[in-house]
């Protein structure tokens, strides 16, 4: 039994400062490879259910994760604005470069990007041209856009 936690050790320091275990570092890397859920199951030792919960579990961490530095990053954004339900999707570029004015921020992007980023990070909120829920819209000093729907006292990205 101790060669077998000796050899895992890099991989447990690999894994310490994670949301994710040793294992469902395993299963990621394996699964990534092109392995079947079976085929792991297999290697490991255990059951193809057993590598199934592993898996959710392990995506659950990682959006968990994700959700969070895009929180963290909003929390940090230079710019923040509201933007209100009947809004015109062309007329928010324009808003987003005056605030970014107003804070001495030259953004690295175009009017076309900001468009293109809001239209693929939050495309549940637009019928058409139009913003059908209100809004906050976040802009990093790298020109990223970040979008915080809320509904109620539920929020969504």
């Amino acid at each position: 039994m101790a060669p077998d936690s000796f050899e895992e050790s890099p991989g447990h320091e690999e894994g310490q400062d994670s949301l994710l275990t040793e294992r469902q570092l395993k299963v990621l890397k394996l699964r990534m490879q092109g392995l079947s859920q079976a085929d792991v199951a297999e290697m490991l030792g255990t059951t193809r259910s057993n590598i199934s919960i592993l898996e959710k579990r392990a995506h659950q961490n990682i959006a968990r994760a994700e959700r969070t530095l895009q929180q963290w990053m909003m929390i940090r954004a230079p710019i923040c604005l509201q933007a209100k339900a009947g809004m015109d999707v062309f007329d928010l570029p324009g808003k987003i470069f005056e605030a970014a004015d107003k804070r001495s921020l030259r953004l690295p992007v175009t009017s076309m990007d900001i468009i293109v980023q809001l239209r693929r990070k939050a495309p549940r909120i637009f019928k058409k041209r139009v913003l059908e829920r209100d809004a906050e819209i976040f802009v990093t000093e790298d020109g990223e856009i970040l979008v915080e729907v809320t509904l109620g006292d539920d929020t969504i990205e």
